[in-house]
Order: structure tokens, then C-alpha cells, then sequence
């Protein structure tokens, strides 16, 4: 993933988790807007959540957001 990419990603976790509590869980998709206008990107964290760490379809956002943090 790209640091562009994971800054937004994080802002995203973020955001959910202070809306939310930090119970609330996403799916990648959360990450994207509801179209395909970046299918390079959407593969590349498609593979990096299921492929590399086997994720479950939603996951928590601070785990997510955790799993980024030390990944970057």
C-alpha cells in the first residue's frame, strides 16, 4: 500500500472508531468510495487483508488501524 493510501486508511479507522466506539468493525470496502475508480488499489488491499493476513470479512478498526500503524 502506498503512504498515501495508508494516511487515508487510518483517517478512515479513525473516524469510524469515534463515531462508533472501538467495538465498531469495517471490511476493506470501507476504505473506497461505492464505484471502482482504482482497481489496482482495491486488488492490492484486497490482497494484503485477505491473502497476507487471512482477515475475516469485517474486522475491528483499531485493529485494523493497529495492524497499519506497525506495517508502515
Amino acid at each position: 500500500m502506498t503512504p498515501e493510501f495508508r494516511q487515508k486508511a487510518i483517517t478512515i479507522c479513525d473516524g469510524k472508531i469515534a463515531k462508533q466506539g472501538p467495538g465498531v468493525g469495517l471490511s476493506f470496502y470501507a476504505f473506497f468510495k461505492n464505484r471502482n475508480d482504482d482497481p489496482e488499489l482495491l486488488m492490492q488491499v484486497a490482497r494484503w487483508w485477505i491473502e497476507t493476513h487471512q482477515l475475516d470479512h469485517f474486522e475491528k478498526a483499531v485493529k485494523i488501524r493497529d495492524m497499519i500503524h506497525s506495517a508502515a
